[in-house]
C-alpha cells in the first residue's frame, strides 16, 4: 500500500477509490459507497488492505455529511458532490469499520507493524463516533 501520511485518504487505494468516485455518474455514487462497505463486511478471510482502505474512504464520505463530521477537503478525496446518504449506509459503514479493526484485518497489522496503530486506531474511532450520533 503506498502511503504518504495516516489519514482517511491519504494512500494510494483511496485516491484511486475517489477517482472512481469522481468519474462516476451522481446517482451512482452511494452504490459504489454501499458496494466497498458491504464487501468489507462480508469478508469472511483475511481482510484485504485495499478493500478495508476503500471502506474508511467511504465511511468518512458519509461521516462528512453527518453533524461533527469533518468535511473531506484533501485533494485526493472525490472532490465531487456526495449524494445524500441513506441511514442504512451509515449502519453499514459503522459495521465496515468494525471489521477494518478486528484482528483478521490487513490494515490494521500494517498500521501496527509501522507503529502508528494507535493513532490509526484513534481515527477511525472518531469515524464511528460520528456514524453512531
Amino acid at each position: 500500500m503506498g502511503t504518504w501520511d495516516i489519514g482517511h485518504f491519504d494512500n494510494d487505494t483511496a485516491a484511486d477509490f475517489s477517482a472512481k468516485l469522481r468519474e462516476a455518474a451522481e446517482a451512482e455514487r452511494e452504490n459504489i459507497i454501499r458496494t466497498a462497505l458491504t464487501s468489507t463486511i462480508e469478508s469472511d478471510e483475511f481482510l484485504d488492505s485495499d478493500e478495508a482502505c476503500q471502506a474508511v474512504a467511504s465511511a468518512a464520505l458519509i461521516a462528512a455529511q453527518l453533524p461533527g463530521g469533518t468535511s473531506v477537503t484533501t485533494a485526493y478525496g472525490p472532490g465531487v458532490p456526495m449524494p445524500a446518504f441513506s441511514p442504512e449506509v451509515r449502519a453499514l459503514a459503522v459495521q465496515a469499520l468494525d471489521r477494518v479493526l478486528a484482528p483478521e484485518s490487513e490494515l490494521r497489522e500494517l498500521w501496527d507493524e509501522a507503529g502508528y496503530g494507535p493513532k490509526w486506531r484513534e481515527g477511525i474511532d472518531e469515524l464511528k463516533a460520528v456514524l453512531l450520533t
